[in-house]
């Protein structure tokens, strides 16, 4: 009867320790299944390959300059447009960038309020071009600090319905020089697309050539938000 007991309880040991050592391997496979079964989730991420050694780049946004249309004008005018701008490094912290920027919209002519003419439409075109330079950065984002200078036509005269530019003291319609100080704060997406913040002090030496002909710089902020494409070539 002992012998008997003795057998039973050396069975169920055998059979608890089976149990057990069966139980561990199938907790093993499910555990280690969401990484190496099939149709398993497989987290990928998308700023692994973010390098900051391409050649080229180029960005698009949509963009906000604030102005004003003549130098002795109360009010201001909001306008809006597109900056398109496009770089070549040259090192791993500086390079060449040009840009391309169109704001449209109206001013108004406070103190100067003719009657026939309510908010007229008023324009500028930038074609700059300078140095910039890659500041603080890793794979999430950057710091790049850029100044330029080039060439702005300002567009003044079309809606003042034939009058004079002196009637609402504005800017006669004419290319001047101009200057652009600021940079991009840039968060990446992955590794060629980039999510792009450029604030910019905007630079403009206009004048007028009636009265007393005078010019004068003006200083005004601008913004545009867009994004940025690198491309594969590398240094």
């Amino acid at each position: 009867m002992m012998r008997f007991q003795a057998r039973i309880s050396a069975t169920l040991v055998a059979v608890a320790a089976l149990a057990f050592i069966a139980g561990t391997r199938a907790h093993a496979q499910s555990t280690a299944s969401p990484t190496t079964g099939n149709g398993t989730y497989i987290a990928i991420d998308p700023l692994a390959s973010v390098r900051y050694d391409n050649r080229y780049d180029v960005s698009l946004g949509m963009a906000y300059d604030h102005m004003k249309a003549g130098p002795t004008l109360l009010q201001g005018s909001n306008t809006g447009g597109l900056d398109a701008e496009g770089s070549y490094w040259l090192t791993k912290h500086w390079g060449a960038e040009g840009s391309v920027r169109g704001y449209v919209g109206t001013s108004g002519t406070a103190p100067n309020s003719p009657n026939n003419i309510k908010g007229p439409y008023v324009a500028q075109y930038f074609f700059t071009a300078g140095p910039e330079w890659l500041g603080p950065h890793n794979r999430h984002g950057a710091i790049i600090a850029h100044a330029q200078v080039g060439a702005v036509y300002g567009q003044f005269e079309k809606d003042l319905l034939g009058e004079s530019p002196s009637v609402v003291a504005f800017y006669n319609n004419q290319v001047a020089l101009a200057g652009i100080i600021g940079g991009h704060f840039d968060l990446n997406r992955s590794e060629h697309w980039v999510f792009r913040v450029t604030p910019d002090a905007v630079m403009t030496h206009y004048g007028i050539n009636y009265g007393p002909k005078t010019s004068q710089f003006d200083v005004n902020f601008a913004l545009s938000v867009g994004v940025e494409y690198k491309f594969k070539k590398k240094r």
